[in-house]
C-alpha cells in the first residue's frame, strides 16, 4: 500500500489549499481515510477522517473551514483548506485505517508521507 499526498505549499493567512493523497492498493475501497497534521514540536493529530460510507469527522478547529472528500474512481481523498490560519502551519499526512472504528492517531493504519502547509500571517 502506497499513500502519495501533495499539495502543500506557502499562502498567506485567509488563503486556501486543496491537499490530494492518493492511494494504491484494494485498502482504499474499504477503508476509512484521514489526513492528520503535525506543527514543530507538537505531536501528531487527527484533521479529518471519511468512511466509505457514513459521516465525515473533523477536528474542533477546522471545523467550517476544512472539507475532506473522496474520489474513490481515482482512489484519491482531499483536503480543501480555506480561511487557513498561521495556526494551520503542519506536516499533512494522510493516512488508510486498518481498523473500523479506529481512527486516532495511535490507531494501526499506513501512512504517507507529510506535505507541507505554511501559512504566513
Amino acid at each position: 500500500v502506497q499513500l502519495q499526498a501533495s499539495g502543500g505549499g506557502v499562502v498567506q493567512t485567509g488563503g486556501s489549499l486543496r491537499l490530494s493523497c492518493a492511494a494504491s492498493g484494494s485498502i482504499f475501497s474499504t477503508n476509512t481515510m484521514g489526513w492528520y497534521r503535525q506543527a514543530p514540536g507538537k505531536q501528531r493529530e487527527l484533521v479529518a477522517t471519511i468512511p466509505t460510507l457514513g459521516s465525515t469527522n473533523y477536528a474542533d478547529s477546522v471545523k467550517g473551514r476544512f472539507t475532506i472528500s473522496r474520489d474513490n474512481a481515482k482512489n484519491t481523498i482531499y483536503l480543501q483548506m480555506n480561511n487557513l490560519k498561521p495556526e494551520d502551519t503542519a506536516t499533512y499526512y494522510c493516512r488508510a485505517a486498518l481498523r473500523a472504528g479506529c481512527s486516532g492517531v495511535g490507531c494501526p493504519g499506513y501512512w504517507g508521507q507529510g506535505t507541507l502547509v505554511t501559512v504566513s500571517s
